[in-house]
């Protein structure tokens, strides 16, 4: 479309830790509900992108992680679901569209912070991210934690409370 500018990469960021059960079936301790907090990149275009993730709802069945993400895009809620093209238990994650996960720090119960690095228009972009399971917390350890790994990145975003993210944790979209 001419006129229009190129809107920025919003790939769908997975978190994930493969821990053997008794019966040799993995089970994923991240399975569930996380909203993202805060985002730090050194690269503009990735924290103007119109559409947002605000969070995500993780399951897994038969060795496959299903991610469905919340997006807000200019006020209106979107979803979209993806599902793993390659798990490794080393902490990175593939997803199809050339996009990469590495967990670089994670309680489970609480945060996550995640390292995307996602292929657009040729070019690499890498985010890191901050995941919460709460709708209202951001101040938590894990915060200050990310706060300290991204102390030299340059940008920040912080997320503002949504209402897809709260749609989402309510199994409503």
């Amino acid at each position: 479309l001419a006129g229009r500018k190129p809107s920025a990469p919003s790939a769908p960021v997975v978190i994930l830790a493969l821990v053997p059960e008794a019966a040799g079936i993995p089970q994923l301790p991240i399975a569930g509900f996380w909203r993202e907090v805060g985002v730090a990149s050194s690269q503009n275009l990735v924290l103007k992108s119109p559409r947002r993730l605000e969070a995500l709802f993780l399951t897994s069945r038969e060795g496959e992680l299903t991610v469905k993400a919340a997006y807000n895009s200019s006020g209106s809620c979107e979803t979209e679901q993806i599902v793993s093209s390659e798990v490794n238990a080393s902490g990175k994650f593939v997803f199809p569209g050339r996009r990469e996960i590495h967990v670089i720090d994670i309680d489970y119960e609480q945060y996550a912070i995640l390292r995307v690095s996602h292929l657009w228009q040729g070019r690499e972009f890498h985010v890191l991210k901050y995941f919460t399971r709460s709708l209202e917390g951001e101040y938590e350890p894990g915060f200050w934690r990310f706060r300290e790994l991204t102390a030299d990145t340059g940008l920040y975003l912080v997320a503002r409370h949504g209402r897809c993210a709260k749609l989402l944790k309510e199994e409503l979209i």
